[in-house]
């Protein structure tokens, strides 16, 4: 029980008749007979306060949330008490998250119940949990205030923004890949798998066309061909110490972790089985799988993975993942090498291409772009420069042994990432390599 400013002003102005007293006699009775007067009210307010039922409250919150986003969340509180409750309500959110609308103060009149709202922002992805409530409620004469916690548990789970994943499948059609940067080099009906037949079109190449059919039909009847499809896909995931960098947009592994989805639903349109293995501290595998929910599965599976501070095994990660995927598929590693582990990564790589066809999807900080296109106006800017363009180089060193390995090299921010993986699957597609 904590006393209001009205009890504390309250009792203040009783010291008035007492020093009036001193000088004036007769203000002695009208102190006696204010202070048990005050006194009275006060220790009757407390009691009706500590009778009152705590009010009942139940929060509606989405059980998934993606992080980064700021998401709605409702309170019902409804009063079971004879009287208007002045409540102040405080709902315990999870850690870590940002909170906008919160406390707030409002009266719920008897037998009444109110709904008020907040809203919270994910900043990480993994399970979130909303404890309980303190409510702060005020005696009927507002003289005492009392703290009490309602509980009532509700779990939530924090996803990568699936919302901005939900944008790019929507971009992610024939029609409207080019709307996101993405490019099919190849014109429709020249894949590699025998699709069907059908009428010939201006454009259509004289090997389409089946002279059998044609003749039968007395019209000319081309083939049409489709990508191969049934083929698997498998990410490797590196959740070690480097991934943790972040940029503007996140940190490399939730920009990572996004554009392993947006691939994942790109693939699965094209007929292909998607799996991941992550390594680096936190070793999840998920075999290859194709299906509708192939993209929710996969977003259950990693949404709570999260980067650790030890160094990356390529070499152990490249032996797991032989062991465990004995079908060729198309291996993207997603990763943020160094220039001291490229040994080790040359060596996973010499394994992997035995049987697999290897990506490299290599990120890089975006304050290298920066410096490099910063002009230099003094000596520590030409240093910084200078050490940047050394580190390049020999990045760049690195990558054209592992190119002459038979890997794929992808070196990009984070942010070009997503687009820049999905045309080099594209065209691994159309090349019919895999």
């Amino acid at each position: 029980m904590i006393p209001t400013t009205r009890l504390t002003i309250a009792s203040a102005l009783l010291i008035l008749p007492a020093l009036l007293a001193v000088w004036f006699p007769f203000w002695v009775l009208s102190w006696k007979l204010l202070t048990p007067l005050l006194l009275s009210l006060a220790l009757l307010d407390l009691l009706r306060l500590r009778r009152l039922p705590s009010p009942e409250l139940v929060r509606r919150a989405r059980t998934s949330m993606p992080v980064g986003v700021w998401t709605g969340v409702e309170l019902d509180l409804r009063n079971r008490s004879d009287i208007a409750l002045d409540v102040v309500v405080h709902d315990h959110y999870p850690q870590g998250f940002e909170v906008e609308q919160q406390p707030q103060s409002l009266v719920v009149p008897a037998h009444r119940q109110l709904n008020l709202f907040y809203r919270v922002l994910a900043k990480h992805r993994g399970e979130g949990r909303f404890s309980g409530a303190d409510l702060v409620i005020r005696s009927p004469l507002g003289l005492w205030r009392q703290k009490r916690f309602v509980d009532h548990l509700t779990q939530v789970r924090v996803f990568p923004n699936f919302r901005e994943i939900a944008r790019y499948a929507l971009l992610a059609t024939d029609n409207h890949l080019s709307q996101m940067g993405v490019r099919r080099r190849q014109r429709r009906g020249e894949g590699s798998d025998f699709h069907q037949l059908r009428e010939y079109r201006t454009g259509d190449s004289l090997r389409q066309i089946d002279w059998k059919a044609s003749s039968r039909y007395r019209r000319l009847i081309s083939k049409e061909y489709q990508d191969e499809r049934d083929q698997q896909l498998v990410f490797m995931l590196d959740c070690g110490r480097h991934m943790r960098h972040e940029d503007g947009a996140g940190a490399h592994l939730d920009q990572a972790l996004n554009a392993m989805l947006l691939l994942c639903y790109v693939a699965d349109r094209q007929g292909d089985a998607v799996g991941f293995l992550s390594f680096g501290g936190d070793e999840r595998w998920q075999p290859p799988m194709k299906g509708g929910d192939v993209v929710r599965r996969l977003l259950d599976r990693t949404y709570d993975i999260e980067s650790t501070l030890q160094a990356s095994d390529y070499l152990g990660a490249a032996h797991k993942l032989m062991s465990l995927q004995r079908r060729r598929a198309l291996v993207v590693i997603l990763t943020n090498s160094r220039n001291e582990e490229r040994d080790d990564l040359l060596k996973a790589v010499s394994l992997l291409v035995r049987r697999h066809l290897v990506v490299i999807a290599d990120l890089h900080e975006a304050s290298l772009d920066t410096v490099v296109q910063t002009p230099v106006v003094n000596l520590q800017g030409a240093l910084r420069f200078q050490a940047v363009m050394d580190y390049l180089g020999q990045r760049k060193q690195g990558h054209e042994r592992l190119a002459h390995r038979g890997a794929l090299i992808m070196d990009c921010r984070p942010q070009q990432l997503p687009v820049t993986l999905v045309n080099t699957y594209l065209d691994v597609k159309g090349s019919g390599r895999l």
